[in-house]
């Protein structure tokens, strides 16, 4: 082989070499990256081409689904009543692919590419039929999910319905709300543009405010603080405890009222049960100072603050729906502390935390993880996955619970008539100060009926002006009288 041949193979053999590891590199270590790549239209051709899976209510409702259209992207992604349910379901585009909510959370089962559907791909690539993804079946309830949006209205808002003895959350309905569909266009451009004009929208529609909006709590926090006192050890419901019709906070110059003349007791003096029923903010300041930081800190952290919660994760790499993490102040300040004891100053919620604090209550103190899917189906409506009640924690005893029900009942029947219901109701409101004149975050959390509780709600209205009673408290009712019918 002369030098001219010698040279020319190795040219060739170097250029099949080059090739073998560049298609290598590409076809192995990037393939996710690239599938992944927004660019990659080939990837995005062939998620659309083959039926996403479907979104339903607990009734069997489907709220979301893939419809064949006659486009290059072979299915259309269709939200029923988009709007109600946005903040369970998310969206899925080809501009952003799975984006918030179930969508996000469950989207290598709705896509059919979850490691727990391998045996339907197989099958697919045998028979040479479509591989369709994975059915979602949520704990929702239409019912009540309809009655949250209708009765929060135009107002900013959220409510969380929440099923006490399993977790199930039956409701999470946050407002203003926005219509998933345009979003879901085939048409990049207007996907792009519905995309702006709801988050440039008044309100901020795209935002979820059941798990994703901090609030000072107000006095809903009472509760906590009260569960505190009574795992202590050092109080009972009848226990006396300081109060007075205002308090100044210590170090400073600053007094504190009430409401209500019932709330500042007797001689300076109320007992534990009509400090919460009457509300007494200076009853609660001077308890939690009493009680200190770090009693208070603990029965928070035991309820779930302080810590993301968890609302549904398919353990599957994909972007799990969580809660931000609501926060009791850590301060040695006692004039803080007295204000974060009636849930203001630095104290801070999020609807979910509060149902989860009523769903406590009414299930003993036992505290169970917020779930929001029921089960997953495959293509041949076989049962994937199916969801078990958990224990998330043992926050307060069921002695505590019993008193605190009790507590909470008297609340209804003696401060907040307006809430009753014949099967019963037990309930805390909460009016907490944003700063901006006499505006309010009003908040009401409950749960019926009080004796067997089958629903806990949290609600909270944004920036109006009234109470908590007055502005949630019809609102939580609404949605227990659809529980209850």
């Amino acid at each position: 082989m002369n030098k001219s041949l010698r040279q020319l193979f190795t040219a060739v053999i170097t250029l099949f070499v080059v090739l073998g590891l560049s298609s290598t590199v590409i076809m192995a270590f990037r393939a996710d990256t690239l599938n992944a790549d927004a660019r990659n239209r080939r990837g995005l051709y062939a998620e659309y081409g083959t039926p996403r899976g479907s979104i339903l209510a607990s009734d069997g409702t489907v709220i979301a689904q893939s419809d064949p259209v006659s486009d290059s992207f072979k299915y259309q992604r269709v939200y029923a009543d988009g709007a109600t349910y946005a903040a369970v379901t998310g969206y899925y585009s080809i501009t952003s692919r799975s984006d918030r909510g179930l969508e996000a959370s469950r989207n290598s089962l709705l896509s059919g590419q979850s490691d727990s559907l391998w045996l339907d791909r197989i099958k697919s690539l045998f028979t040479g039929s479509e591989t369709k993804g994975a059915s979602i079946e949520t704990s929702i309830s239409p019912a009540l999910q309809k009655a949250a949006m209708e009765a929060l209205g135009d107002n900013e808002g959220a409510v969380v319905a929440i099923e006490p003895s399993t977790g199930r959350i039956l409701a999470m309905a946050s407002t203003p709300s926005y219509d998933p569909n345009p979003l879901a266009a085939h048409d990049g451009t207007s996907a792009i543009s519905a995309y702006q004009t709801a988050v440039n929208a008044q309100g901020n529609p795209m935002l979820n405010r059941t798990i994703s909006e901090h609030y000072p709590p107000g006095s809903t926090f009472k509760v906590i603080v009260a569960a505190a006192a009574l795992e202590s050890g050092q109080y009972q419901s009848d226990t006396m405890i300081p109060a007075g019709s205002s308090y100044t906070l210590p170090g400073t110059v600053t007094n504190l009222t009430n409401t209500t003349s019932q709330a500042a007791g007797s001689n300076g003096q109320i007992s534990l049960k009509d400090a919460l029923t009457w509300s007494s903010n200076t009853a609660f300041a001077q308890l939690g100072v009493k009680l200190g930081n770090a009693t208070i800190g603990e029965q928070a952290e035991k309820l779930g603050f302080d810590k993301p919660i968890t609302v549904d994760d398919s353990g599957s790499g994909d972007t799990a729906i969580t809660a931000t993490a609501s926060q009791f102040p850590n301060t040695s300040s006692d004039d803080k502390l007295a204000l974060a004891s009636i849930g203001q100053g630095d104290t801070v919620i999020t609807p979910l935390q509060n149902a989860l604090v009523a769903a406590a209550v009414a299930n003993g103190g036992k505290l169970m993880k917020p779930t929001l899917v029921d089960r997953v189906r495959g293509a041949d409506l076989s049962v994937i996955s199916e969801t078990k009640p958990t224990v998330m924690s043992q926050a307060f005893s069921q002695n505590t619970a019993n008193a605190l029900k009790d507590m909470m009942s008297s609340v209804v029947s003696q401060d907040a008539p307006s809430l009753q219901l014949s099967q019963g109701v037990a309930a805390k409101t909460g009016t907490a100060q944003i700063g901006n004149g006499d505006r309010i975050d009003g908040w009401t959390i409950g749960f019926a009926p009080a004796d067997n509780p089958k629903i806990a709600v949290a609600v909270v209205i944004h920036n109006v002006r009234g109470f908590g009673v007055s502005t949630a408290g019809p609102v939580m009712k609404r949605v227990m009288q659809e529980a209850l019918k």
